[in-house]
């Protein structure tokens, strides 16, 4: 068991937990599967893996550029307040373990297992209908330390392995059910680019996406006028200038990052070490704002890059091991489809719903303060407001992301604060964690063994429910889009 173990350790240090090494292993062993020349497999292996570097660069620089503005927002009003991010949730679930005598070591014991499981569901998809695999081993790591404090929240006298057990199977539906969710929006925003969402808002972005597209109907069936994809708006006269998505993105964050750095100051930003006294105020509002530009830029080049060699590659590994599958990405990779001025806007939109949220928060008195992080403030919203742009029109692109905003804020307060992690000072935040999962704890808290059933019945249920929908398409959209989009697509599906 131990060199199992020791082995696995080497797998997620070295691979799972660095993605872009692992998408770069996929295409590699795909292509090989498909007996293309080594030299061409070799070739698709770093062209996949400069591409997620790419993809990597950018989405660090949109975190690092935005740091003055959260870390500000804290310091300057001082906030002493739990931080919504990823990183600030794994370590306040490492801190909660090492206070309860649980070691942080069970989190990769249970990745092991719910891996393992999230395979299975995907290989058996015949029966399962569950047709991904979850593939950005960062955010699994991430994942699998706030469900394993959650679990042990709602049962602690449960021993260790029953612990591990039982999550290993919850955490492996919840990845092959949420990326499975995606499939078919993801496909029908990229036209068939073979891949789905891996990340921390799946059951979110579905819901977002089809409320966007039940509005849209119902705006059409009470004789409105359909709100038009942002990509399909002409602006005109000096408005046109927005049409062009690298200049709408530098005026609006411009806007944006101006307001909110006008009201730090330039004492503060001088004082913490963000700009130089020397700087002229002006001017550094303008270069930060306009590297949110550059950043989104190369975080597109990226997706551009590494997306059209594991579509290839993955032929390999699903047509001898994984049927009727695709593998599930990071959710960056939706940002290189689409109205891209959406990402923008969603963002903003996201960041707006957080702001009022927090200041509600404050005038409420909550026990628990919330700052917002930039990932999922960023992330979260600007997916949604990319599929919400992309099936229900402009309109949705502000509307919706603006409510997930909110609703991250509150539901990430009201989980941590329950659960004790609110003082350690973090917790995940993103979408499903504010939302689908508090659900499942309500429910195995108050349920028990029980709940555990209950859980795991929606999550196998939910595949099953989307295949009888439409069981002729189901697969084939993974198989053949071209096909599907001839047979079940019409100009009706247009905006």
């Amino acid at each position: 068991m131990g060199i199992l173990l020791s082995i696995w350790q080497f797998f997620v240090d070295n691979i799972l937990t660095k993605p872009h090494f692992l998408i770069g292993l996929i295409v590699f062993i795909g292509y090989a599967l498909l007996k293309k020349p080594w030299y061409e497999a070799l070739a698709g292996f770093i062209k996949a893996t400069v591409g997620y570097l790419i993809l990597t660069v950018g989405s660090g620089g949109l975190t690092s550029n935005f740091r003055p503005i959260i870390v500000g927002l804290r310091e300057r009003f001082n906030l002493s307040a739990m931080v919504i991010d990823p990183y600030f949730g794994q370590n306040a679930v490492q801190a909660a373990m090492e206070q309860a005598g649980k070691s942080f070591g069970d989190v990769m014991v249970l990745l092991l297992i719910a891996y393992v499981v999230n395979i299975l569901l995907v290989r058996f998809s015949k029966y399962t209908k569950m047709r991904a695999v979850f593939t950005t081993g960062n955010v699994q790591i991430q994942q699998s330390a706030t469900a394993f404090w959650l679990l042990f929240f709602c049962f602690p006298e449960m021993g260790r392995w029953e612990i591990l057990i039982v999550m290993s199977i919850l955490l492996g539906l919840y990845w092959a059910v949420g990326s499975n969710l995606t499939v078919d929006i993801t496909q029908e925003l990229s036209e068939g680019a073979g891949f789905a969402i891996a990340h921390q808002q799946m059951f979110a972005t579905f819901a977002n996406a089809k409320i966007a597209e039940k509005l849209r109907q119902r705006d059409e069936r009470k004789g409105k006028q359909a709100s038009r994809r942002l990509e399909d708006i002409e602006l005109p006269g000096w408005l046109s200038m927005f049409n062009e998505n690298m200049v709408a993105t530098g005026i609006l964050m411009t806007l944006f990052f101006g307001i909110i750095l006008l009201l730090l100051g330039k004492p503060y930003l001088v004082e913490a070490e963000f700009m130089a006294a020397t700087d002229n105020f002006f001017f550094y509002i303008l270069e930060t704002s306009l590297y949110f530009a550059v950043y989104l830029a190369i975080l597109q080049l990226g997706v551009r890059t590494f997306v059209g060699e594991l579509t290839e590659s993955f032929n390999g590994i699903s047509q001898t091991f994984l049927p009727n599958s695709v593998p599930g990405i990071d959710v960056a990779a939706t940002f290189g489809f689409g109205g891209q001025n959406a990402v923008t806007i969603g963002f903003i939109s996201g960041a707006l719903g957080q702001f009022l949220a927090i200041l509600l928060l404050i005038l409420f008195d909550s026990p628990t303060i919330v700052v917002a992080g930039f990932i999922p403030l960023f992330f979260d919203n600007a997916v949604i407001g990319v599929f919400a742009n992309n099936r229900g029109g402009a309109k949705y692109t502000f509307i919706l992301p603006f409510i997930n905003g909110i609703v991250q804020v509150v539901g990430s307060a009201l989980i941590a604060t329950w659960v004790g992690l609110a003082q350690y000072g973090g917790y995940l935040g993103m979408a499903d964690w504010a939302t689908v999962w508090p659900v499942f704890t309500v429910i195995m808290k108050f349920l028990g063994i029980i709940g555990i059933v209950v859980v795991a019945l929606i999550l196998i249920a939910i595949p099953q429910i989307q295949y009888r929908r439409n069981p002729e398409g189901y697969f084939l959209i993974v198989e053949d889009y071209d096909a599907y989009e001839e047979q079940f697509l019409t100009p009706n599906d247009e905006l």
